[in-house]
């Protein structure tokens, strides 16, 4: 079986999302996996699970955010969770078949909003590290790392052993090569390739966290996909509690610990979390 590997533009809500493609030639007809990414990320993070996917049959779609990687920034600095999930309803129209949707921690929650309001929107549900009821140290502490880079890096060395430090348990060490795709060089610096308005609705979304989780849980007790979340082990923003709490808030969902994994799963154990999902979308 030959793997094709394109790049393509996809409409938002009055934005131009980019994205990369991977499928199976023959097609076999298993249908579309849509992968959204997590903040300050981009779609180059879910690269290796893309080519795993289309190896088994899946045509599967990375996509870049709104103001992440080469889509489009929004004009009017809306970085909402609302603005996101309307992005995802105008991707879902565009590829005409209801996919499954994958996504990570910003990605994720886009993607059970955006379930939740178009019932029909997706055919399953993968949710990695994405929960109700997040831990605050953990959205503070993610949230300074991200501050921290507003400044830039001098080298790309520098960038890494930020990364490093951030989560120092990381069981594959990041690569140069793969944070090259998530930086850009201007005037002599490094900075991260996503829009600084990001951290004014990240901000928010930490003074807001009780509506924000009201939302969710709303959100989750009318997902009658079936839905499975994957959970880093070691993530300082789901824990077991929050786990269980997902479950009990859509009934037949699954769980999948990925031990070793923080909050950052795909780039922490990527193997391990295309195995988890592969054996999910084998069953649905």
């Amino acid at each position: 079986m030959t793997i094709t590997t394109s790049r393509t533009l996809l409409p938002g809500d009055g934005i131009t999302l980019t994205a990369d493609l991977w499928g199976p030639e023959p097609h076999n007809g298993k249908g579309s996996v849509v992968l959204l990414h997590g903040g300050g990320q981009t779609r180059h993070s879910w690269q290796r699970t893309g080519i795993r996917l289309a190896e088994h049959g899946w045509r599967a779609c990375a996509v870049d955010a709104r103001g992440h990687g080469d889509s489009e920034w929004a004009a009017d600095g809306d970085y909402t969770t609302e603005a996101y999930a309307r992005d995802l309803v105008s991707m879902v129209d565009a590829i005409g078949e209801a996919p499954v949707l994958v996504g990570a921690s910003m990605g994720g929650m886009a993607a059970l909003i955006a379930q939740a309001d178009h019932p029909g929107l997706s055919r399953a549900l993968v949710l990695v590290d994405v929960v109700p009821t997040a831990e605050p140290a953990g959205l503070t502490k993610i949230t300074g790392f991200l501050e921290r880079g507003l400044a830039g890096f001098d080298t790309l060395e520098d960038a890494l052993a930020a990364v490093v430090a951030y989560n120092p348990h990381r069981r594959r060490p990041p690569r140069l090569d793969g944070l090259r795709k998530n930086l850009r060089e201007r005037d002599g610096r490094w900075y991260w390739h996503w829009d600084p308005q990001l951290l004014s609705d990240r901000k928010k979304t930490l003074d807001t966290a009780t509506a924000r989780e009201i939302r969710a849980r709303a959100a989750a007790r009318t997902i009658t996909v079936p839905t499975l979340l994957i959970r880093g082990a070691q993530s300082d923003i789901v824990s077991a509690q929050g786990a269980r709490e997902l479950l009990e808030l859509i009934p037949g969902s699954r769980h999948v610990d990925v031990s070793g994994a923080g909050h950052m799963v795909s780039g922490d154990d990527n193997d391990v979390l295309s195995e988890g999902l592969l054996g999910f979308l084998s069953e649905i």
